[in-house]
């Protein structure tokens, strides 16, 4: 390599938080609410009250994500934040225990013991706390819950999921409502897994293949249920 010049690489670990929480956001948005109108349409309703049902259910459901979302990952959060507190006072402590303790993660990953302990010293007199974050609890700046970011990274992309077979609903000609929701809200599921599968490094068909599957699957399922309780209603 030429003095002077980095071997720059780009990984997709620090895409993790916000791509989970948008992904699931989107494929929500989208499998709820198509499911949702899919369900009230086979029930015999008005397409007024199918458009208001999805509209509220756009608005319950990101209103729902966003909460539900903050929640968890807050506790994870609460989590990470209690491990480091311990792991700060362990040092504080003892020092040389959590030394011989660092060594012997570094022994187990294949350094010799007297080397292992040189590395061991050298990462904690930089920064102690940070080298038992990443080596011993597997925390890291890329991977560390960020609770606000998932809720809104949620709330945002299920109405943008949802906002997709609404409009569809909107103008969509309503004696055939079921089937241009129904496969448009395919479409959408195939092309959101594709682009999160490619986004993640992964093989675009299969994660496509993967969301319409289970996106077809909780229609039919709601499709059905619409259809015997408007029966007997």
């Amino acid at each position: 390599m030429p003095r002077g010049r980095w071997h720059v690489e780009h990984h997709r670990a620090d895409r993790i938080g916000w791509l989970r929480a948008a992904v699931l956001g989107a494929n929500d948005g989208i499998v709820s609410t198509a499911s949702l109108v899919v369900g009230v349409a086979a029930a015999q309703a008005s397409h007024a009250g199918i458009l208001l049902t999805g509209i509220a259910g756009l608005v319950a459901g990101a209103m729902s994500m966003a909460a539900g979302e903050y929640v968890s990952v807050h506790s994870q959060a609460d989590t990470e934040a209690a491990d480091l507190a311990r792991e700060r006072a362990e040092l504080e402590a003892s020092p040389a225990a959590e030394r011989r303790e660092l060594a012997a993660i570094y022994v187990a990953r294949g350094l010799d013991a007297t080397l292992a302990d040189q590395v061991a010293g050298q990462l904690m007199s930089h920064d102690a706390l940070g080298a038992h974050a990443r080596d011993e609890l597997g925390l890291s700046e890329s991977t560390a819950a960020r609770p606000l970011q998932a809720a809104l990274a949620s709330a945002g992309s299920f109405a943008v999921g949802a906002a997709l077979p609404l409009a569809v609903t909107a103008w969509g000609p309503p004696g055939t409502l079921i089937a241009w929701v129904s496969a448009t809200s395919l479409l959408f599921l195939a092309l959101l897994g594709a682009v999160a599968a490619r986004v993640g490094g992964a093989r675009p068909a299969i994660g496509a293949l993967r969301v319409a599957f289970w996106g077809a699957l909780a229609m039919a399922i709601t499709a059905g249920a619409g259809l015997v309780f408007g029966a007997t209603a």
